[in-house]
């Protein structure tokens, strides 16, 4: 007794695509998904949920000017270390900043009883 085969043909030059053959034309061209979510009731919008998701490979991304991964310090090493040197800066200058300022004020002159100014001796 013979049993028919449950194992699928290999496709041919004419059969369909593989998967491998898909993910390829998705990450080249791209895939944009787009889509809202409302929750309403009775009439009243509660929540609107917008989403957009754009499928390609990182080089179609940077061919369409999409590259923020790039600065992200939470993605990127050398945004993150970027980050601490552009903050790293702005703390020592700050600091210049309130070390001049300390420097050029002369001493208060101290007031005793009476509200008349006390000279230094």
């Amino acid at each position: 007794m013979t049993f028919p085969s449950r194992v699928p043909e290999p496709y041919g030059q004419g059969g369909s695509a593989n998967l491998a053959d898909i993910l390829e034309r998705v990450l080249d061209k791209g895939l944009v998904i787009a889509g809202d979510i409302r929750i309403n009731l009775l009439d009243i919008e509660l929540l609107t949920i917008k989403l957009r998701l754009i499928v390609c490979s990182v080089d179609k991304a940077k061919e369409m000017g999409i590259d923020w991964w790039e600065t992200d310090p939470a993605l990127s090493s050398n945004a993150r270390r970027d980050e601490l040197s552009r903050e790293n800066a702005e703390l020592r200058a700050r600091l210049a900043e309130l070390d001049d300022g300390a420097d050029r004020r002369e001493p208060e002159p101290a007031i005793g009883r009476g509200g008349a100014r006390e000279e230094p001796s």
